[in-house]
């Protein structure tokens, strides 16, 4: 069984999305409030979060961080009507696992998040939209992004700060045999060539904003050693 929560202010898709899953055989936990979705994903510690962009005053891409803290294991879905792409890609940016438009109907809704339980990234939005090439390298981007090790995403972080072999070797603590060692497995991982290129990458890709979620998600960043 499928154990969800669902976040949205509009009480009537609400009820009828509820209604729906429920009669799929999930558990289903509905909140009509930022702070009740938080609250119910607290105490519920679901498989899948599934919140609205829009909340009366609210905004359902700023509560990622918070959910991903009080739940680490738990997927979360941006559910919306709003397809613009800049909001898409702050989702996932911010630790969303999918992106769902409203428009893509159920059976789609429910392809996602089993596709999303499985560890994809996935970003449905209406097939003629403009921006799906952009979503795709920025699926493909995520997808790489979680083949990395801890130790390699470190690595990563101090590539965007500017730092040479002598830097990392001194935050790092370790020998530059072993900076080298990360620094190429995560140039293989990322499919570039040269520091400068990793560097890049993970700017543009947004690689290293999000805030932490479990190894799944786009964005992780682990600081501990590995």
């Amino acid at each position: 069984m499928i154990d969800v929560v669902l976040g949205d202010d509009h009480v009537v898709f609400l009820d009828a999305l509820c209604s729906v899953l429920a009669g799929e055989g999930w558990a289903v936990t509905k909140a009509s409030t930022i702070e009740e979705t938080i609250d119910a994903v607290s105490s519920r510690q679901p498989d899948v979060c599934l919140i609205d962009r829009h909340f009366a005053g609210d905004d359902g891409i700023g509560a990622l961080g918070r959910i991903g803290a009080v739940s680490p294991r738990t997927k979360v879905l941006i559910l919306s009507a709003d397809g613009d792409s800049d909001v898409i890609m702050r989702a996932m940016r911010s630790g969303a696992s999918g992106y769902v438009h409203k428009t893509r109907g159920v059976a789609v809704l429910k392809a996602t998040i089993d596709r999303v339980l499985s560890g994809e990234v996935v970003v449905e939005v209406p097939s003629a939209s403009p921006v799906e090439p952009q979503l795709a390298s920025q699926r493909d981007a995520l997808r790489l992004a979680t083949y990395l090790t801890a130790r390699e995403r470190q690595c990563l972080e101090l590539l965007v700060d500017g730092c040479d072999t002598a830097a990392m070797i001194a935050e790092l603590g370790v020998s530059a045999a072993t900076v080298r060692t990360h620094v190429q497995s995560l140039l293989g991982k990322l499919g570039v060539h040269s520091r400068l290129e990793a560097a890049a990458f993970a700017v543009q890709h947004g690689l290293l904003d999000a805030g932490p979620a479990d190894s799944g998600r786009a964005g992780l960043m682990l600081r501990d050693a590995s």
